[in-house]
């Protein structure tokens, strides 16, 4: 049985191509798989906060010597790794904005890229600590952005992801994309829609 953490960020609703593909996915897995369980968590609509100065304090101060404010400052943090740590498998939503992520997915990246809670510092550098989990990302662009297209250098979502996921020990990453929301017409959404709920269908089977 796995647990997984189904996270979506897209402020749209039944609008959102990421967040109907992330529940294709998650209804499929859970007719195959119907023992996991799942965590919802939906930032488009619920935004976390983002890091402030007494955030900064508290991540950087040993947990016995917080105040109140402190103790409040960190709390969403706290939450949302033991939340991590929890799930065996994530399966994110990340329409892709301005070539990047959403502010809304960036604000939770650093909730849980947290020293001593999810990567450490040593001698040989940056030790992620998050280890033996499973994640599924489903993007939706406007354009086309995949290696060997014109645009492919101005995508710096799918780099992003790697490495900061990858600073906290999460490599095994498979990426489904939703591209040429706008760019490509009626044909090439309808394309990149089929092309996408194919390649969902084919991860429910291997995942």
């Amino acid at each position: 049985m796995a647990h997984i953490l189904h996270i979506d960020s897209s402020p749209r609703g039944q609008r959102s191509h990421s967040r109907n593909l992330t529940h294709r996915f998650i209804t499929d897995w859970k007719n195959a798989h119907a023992q996991d369980t799942v965590t919802y968590r939906d930032l488009g609509h619920h935004p976390v906060p983002h890091v402030d100065e007494p955030w900064i304090a508290a991540a950087y101060s040993a947990p016995e010597t917080h105040s109140p404010e402190l103790q409040r400052a960190i709390s969403t943090s706290d939450t949302l790794i033991d939340e991590l740590l929890a799930a065996d498998r994530y399966v994110f939503g990340i329409p892709m904005y301005n070539f990047n992520v959403p502010s809304t997915f960036k604000a939770y990246i650093d909730q849980i890229v947290r020293v001593n809670r999810t990567f450490a510092v040593n001698e040989q550098g940056y030790q992620g600590l998050v280890h033996n989990k499973k994640m599924l990302i489903i993007t939706s662009s406007g354009g086309s952005y995949r290696p060997g297209t014109p645009a492919a250098g101005y995508d710096y979502q799918v780099p992003f992801l790697k490495a900061i996921f990858g600073l906290i020990g999460i490599t095994d990453i498979t990426f489904i994309h939703a591209d040429n929301m706008d760019m490509g017409g009626d044909e090439g959404r309808k394309e990149s829609l089929t092309e996408a709920s194919n390649t969902i269908t084919q991860a429910v089977a291997s995942w």
